[in-house]
C-alpha cells in the first residue's frame, strides 16, 4: 500500500502590510521548491485578442487527455475568463481567499480531462494590483494544496504588466501567443524584450503564432519574430506551434465549451493536442507515494 499524503494546512491569502516578505526566508524562488515534481508553464502575450486563454483552456484539456494531471491557475487575477471558455460554474474564487473567507483547496473546481481549476475573478481592483508579498504567497501557496497536479498552467493578464513578468520567471517554460497581425507581433516583441531585461527565465520564452490562415503564414511570422530576437537581443527562440484560424473556436466560446470537446476533429483542436504532445512527452508513472512534509502555514496579516 502506498504511504499516505500528509494533511496539509489550509493556506489563506489575507490583505495586509507583511513585516517580512518570502524572499527573506530563502534563497530559493517558492517554483523552485513548492511542487519539485510538477512542470509550470506560463502563457502570455504582449497584447489582448490574440486567443492565449482559449489557448491555455484548451492547452489544459490536452495535456490531461494525455494522462498529466493539471492545475490551472486563472493569473488574469482581475480579468478572468478561464471558468465561462471551460464551462464552469465557481462559486468561490481568488477574491475570497484574498478575503480570508475561504482557502485555495476550497475554491478549486473540476474541470473535464484531469484539470483543475483556480478560479480569479473579474472586475476586481484589487487583484489587478495585488503586491509582491501577496503575488510570492500565492505562487507558493500553490505547493501547499492537496490537489496534486504534473503540470502547473497560468494563463496570465495579456501586456507587460509586473503581474505578467513575475508570472513568467517561475516557469520552467513561457509561451508567447502572438498573431500574424504586426500589432500583435510587435508587442509579443516588446514582452520578450522585457523578459529577457529583467532576466531570470529558466529557459528562452517559446512561441505559439495562432490564428494563422496557413502553416506558411505562421511559419513566417515566426521566422521573422526570430530573426528580430536573434538580431537585437542575441535571443534564440523557438516556434512550438502553429494554430490556424478556425471557425471552430468562436463556436466553441459562444456554447462555453472548449473547442477540443465541442468539436474534438476541428484543426485547432489537433493544433493543441499537437503542441501537448511537444510539451507532455509522458503519462505519469502513477499517484504520488512519497510522503509529503507538513508545511507552514501561510497568512498575511496586518
Amino acid at each position: 500500500m502506498s504511504p499516505r499524503r500528509a494533511p496539509r494546512p489550509a493556506v489563506r491569502l489575507v490583505s495586509g502590510s507583511p513585516a517580512a516578505t518570502p524572499a527573506a526566508t530563502t534563497g530559493e524562488h517558492p517554483a523552485q521548491w513548492s511542487r519539485p515534481r510538477a512542470h509550470t508553464i506560463v502563457v502570455a502575450s504582449g497584447k489582448g485578442g490574440v486567443g492565449k486563454s482559449n489557448l491555455a483552456a484548451n492547452l489544459a484539456i490536452a495535456l490531461g487527455e494525455r494522462g498529466a494531471r493539471v492545475l490551472l491557475l486563472d493569473g488574469d487575477l482581475a480579468q478572468a475568463n478561464l471558468d465561462l471558455l471551460l464551462g464552469l460554474h465557481p462559486r468561490f474564487d481568488l477574491q475570497h481567499v484574498l478575503d480570508g473567507q475561504k482557502t485555495l483547496d476550497e475554491i478549486v473546481v473540476n474541470g473535464p480531462a484531469n484539470v483543475r481549476l483556480v478560479p480569479a475573478a473579474s472586475g476586481v481592483p484589487e487583484l489587478a494590483d495585488l503586491d509582491d508579498y501577496r503575488r510570492e504567497l500565492l505562487v507558493r501557496s500553490l505547493g501547499t494544496l492537496d490537489t496534486p497536479a504534473d503540470v502547473i498552467l497560468i494563463d496570465t493578464a495579456s501586456g507587460v504588466s509586473r503581474q505578467t513578468t513575475e508570472f513568467c520567471r517561475i516557469a520552467n517554460d513561457v509561451l508567447i501567443v502572438t498573431t500574424p497581425e504586426m500589432p500583435a507581433f510587435s508587442d509579443a516583441y516588446a514582452l520578450i524584450k522585457l523578459l529577457q531585461k529583467q532576466g531570470g527565465l529558466a529557459r528562452a520564452p517559446r512561441l505559439v503564432v495562432n490564428m494563422a490562415t496557413g502553416v506558411e503564414d505562421g511559419e513566417d511570422t515566426a521566422h521573422r519574430l526570430c530573426l528580430v530576437a536573434r538580431r537585437f537581443l542575441q535571443l534564440e527562440l523557438e516556434c512550438v506551434a502553429v494554430v490556424p484560424f478556425d471557425a471552430h473556436v468562436p463556436r466553441a466560446v459562444r456554447l462555453q465549451e472548449p473547442v477540443l470537446t465541442a468539436f474534438p476533429k476541428s484543426p485547432a483542436a489537433a493544433a493543441y493536442r499537437a503542441l501537448a504532445a511537444q510539451l507532455w512527452k509522458s503519462a505519469p508513472t502513477g499517484p504520488l507515494t512519497e510522503e509529503a512534509a507538513p508545511q507552514p502555514q501561510l497568512r498575511l496579516e496586518a
